[in-house]
């Protein structure tokens, strides 16, 4: 009644569930290139965290929105009023540390989406519009929306 039945090698390897197709299939369009493909990853990784997200969204309203406090009641050194949001702002807006908003901060300029400007011990951050739209742009590129 129980009979053993062998198996084929032959049908085996031919039959596989999970055999490798092997087709040569043209690309449409081109691959991105690495460093395209390198600079994307910087900045998806610097969107990724909640506080930098927020950081961005503080920048993108201005001093104004916010209530952060007046520069001139800081006693920053410099003719005019800088451009962007102080990384004490950051602190007190969002009750982080100094080393913990900077770090932040950091990542979003080496991602490519901030400009620094520096006034004395004071350092200021703002949207890089440009940079923010180009990285858009290569995100849209990318997904082909």
């Amino acid at each position: 009644m129980n009979e053993m039945i062998e198996a084929d090698p032959t049908t085996e390897t031919t039959n596989r569930c999970c055999a490798p197709v092997v087709e040569t299939v043209a690309r449409c369009c081109p691959p991105p290139s690495v460093e395209v493909v390198a600079r994307l990853a910087r900045v998806a990784k610097a969107l990724s965290d909640p506080i930098r997200l927020r950081m961005l969204d503080v920048m993108a309203q201005g001093r104004a929105c916010c209530g952060l406090p007046e520069l001139l009641q800081r006693g920053v050194p410099g003719v005019g009023e800088p451009v962007g949001i102080c990384v004490c702002d950051f602190q007190e807006h969002f009750g982080i540390g100094q080393s913990k908003a900077s770090y932040h901060l950091r990542v979003l300029k080496e991602a490519g989406l901030v400009h620094e400007e520096a006034r004395g011990k004071w350092s200021f951050y703002s949207i890089d519009a440009e940079a923010a739209a180009s990285a858009l742009e290569a995100f849209r590129q990318i997904m082909r929306i």
